[in-house]
């Protein structure tokens, strides 16, 4: 099938993000692009798109959601696992916010670990 990166290359975003869910442990391939997109998106908000570091902390935080806790330790190490935890917890607490954003992205998506999706409340109105 002829895409439209294939036609038109990717962006550097996306090669940065691909390139930090990597580091993350997670394969990029392993990540829908409309989901890549709206992580760029929402990180884009905040006028925060363009910086190295805030694509890693993005993609960390995604594959957290997205590997489960126990993989996550084993790809990234206990420390690692402990921040992105308090990040997860605080987003969660927060409930509007970008990490927010990213938690119901995964869940949205479907890609979201069963044990981190038990820990997500959503409000049905």
């Amino acid at each position: 099938m002829f895409g439209v990166f294939d036609l038109f290359g990717r962006g550097a975003a996306i090669r940065a993000l691909d390139d930090a869910l990597r580091a993350s442990g997670l394969h990029p391939l392993m990540v829908p692009e409309a989901v890549k997109l709206t992580l760029l998106k929402i990180r884009k908000r905040q006028g925060r798109a363009q910086a190295a570091a805030d694509h890693e902390s993005a993609a960390r935080l995604l594959a957290y959601c997205l590997l489960g806790h126990a993989q996550f330790i084993e790809n990234n190490g206990a420390e690692a696992a402990l921040q992105v935890e308090e990040r997860f917890e605080d987003a969660i607490a927060a409930g509007d916010s970008d990490d927010a954003r990213i938690i119901l992205l995964a869940l949205h998506a479907g890609l979201i670990a069963p044990e981190i999706a038990d820990r997500v409340e959503i409000e049905r109105s």
